[in-house]
């Protein structure tokens, strides 16, 4: 695949493809006849992975140690895994925080017309025009 390809197959831009495989993210990139980047199966699965690893919040420089660490090999297994179970932490950490800010939104848009005739009572109140009903 190009790099074109790989790019709107991925919904990412060629710099970042590039970066990528610049910082060491991707395996080395074979080159065509033309010397354009010529993505093969194993490099394009490697894309997905990054890509979805920085879609769980993980920072280039833990995907840099994490693959440091894939090419030093089997000995490095459980440094790697605690990589990961770090980042599933944060990402729960993370959707926690989501959660409770969608309960208070959902909260005030729930109850948004009562803070509206707060606010108008209030108002009307400040005018002199509310009358307290008994």
């Amino acid at each position: 695949m190009t790099i074109d390809e790989v790019s709107k197959k991925f919904n990412l831009t060629k710099d970042t493809l590039r970066y990528w495989e610049r910082i060491g993210l991707l395996p080395e990139i074979q080159r065509n006849q033309s010397g354009y980047r010529d993505y093969d199966e194993h490099a394009v699965n490697w894309v997905y992975y990054i890509m979805v690893l920085r879609k769980a919040g993980m920072l280039i420089e833990s995907l840099s140690e994490f693959v440091k660490l894939l090419r030093e090999g089997d000995q490095t297994i459980a440094a790697r895994k605690s990589l990961f179970i770090e980042q599933r932490d944060a990402l729960i950490e993370r959707r926690d925080n989501i959660n409770k800010t969608l309960r208070y939104l959902d909260y005030k848009i729930d109850h948004f017309e009562d803070h509206m005739l707060g606010y108008e009572n209030e108002k009307l109140a400040y005018e002199g025009k509310l009358t307290e009903e008994k």
